[in-house]
């Protein structure tokens, strides 16, 4: 079972005395519990193997004294059963966790918010690749400052638009990369001194707009 904590961040080393209520919401995952149940039989799998053909890795002493029952015939062959109540006791929490916060908000809320977590570290992984950010190339502190606001702001855009898109439903359709590739083939065009031409915008991504509570741009 995991266990998550968010709430007020405090600095490593700093301590506080006060009292706060916690809240604690627990949830199940079926796909996530079926997926732990496969990643286990395959490693039961691999371990019974391994003593099968008296190929036992030290690594994974324990795991066999707690899974196996072993026994060696006179003829040095090994007899391999797996305890039942041991694989039952380990399965027995499989797609449950928990979540743990000192803010009263409901488990829809909390689990919304645990879940914003991972569009920020994939935003990080599209700042590395989409932005170029994997390495600054910077050559002063000044560059420096601008690259990272922009990178901060690109942040916020892509916050806003994960919302947008679990309030409007839009992820049935598309994840957030197939959403923003879509909307990446609409063609501006600029010169100087005049407004900023956008080429044919087509029906699908002009609903992606609406849908996002944005005005969808006008075409040539």
């Amino acid at each position: 079972m995991g266990v998550y904590v968010f709430g007020n961040i405090r600095y490593k080393g700093d301590i506080t005395q006060e009292e706060r209520r916690l809240y604690i919401h627990y949830y199940f995952n079926i796909e996530r519990a079926a997926e732990e149940e496969k990643r286990l039989d395959r490693r039961l799998m691999q371990l019974r193997e391994e003593l099968l053909t008296d190929k036992p890795l030290k690594a994974n002493e324990a795991l066999y004294v707690r899974y196996f029952t072993i026994n060696r015939t006179p003829k040095r062959r090994v007899k391999v059963q797996v305890k039942e109540d041991a694989v039952a006791k380990a399965k027995r929490y499989f797609g449950f966790f928990t979540l743990i916060t000192n803010e009263k908000m409901d488990a829809k809320e909390a689990l919304q918010i645990y879940r914003n977590k991972d569009v920020v570290e994939k935003a990080f992984g599209n700042l590395k690749e989409r932005l170029n950010l994997r390495r600054l190339l910077v050559s002063s502190e000044r560059s420096l400052d601008g690259k990272l606001f922009v990178a901060f702001i690109a942040l916020i855009y892509l916050s806003y638009i994960k919302k947008k898109m679990q309030q409007s439903g839009l992820f049935k359709a598309y994840t957030m990369g197939t959403l923003l590739d879509k909307l990446d083939i609409i063609e501006c065009f600029e010169s100087p001194g005049q407004k900023l031409r956008v080429g044919e915008v087509l029906k699908k991504q002009t609903d992606i707009y609406k849908a996002l509570d944005i005005d969808p741009p006008a075409s040539l």
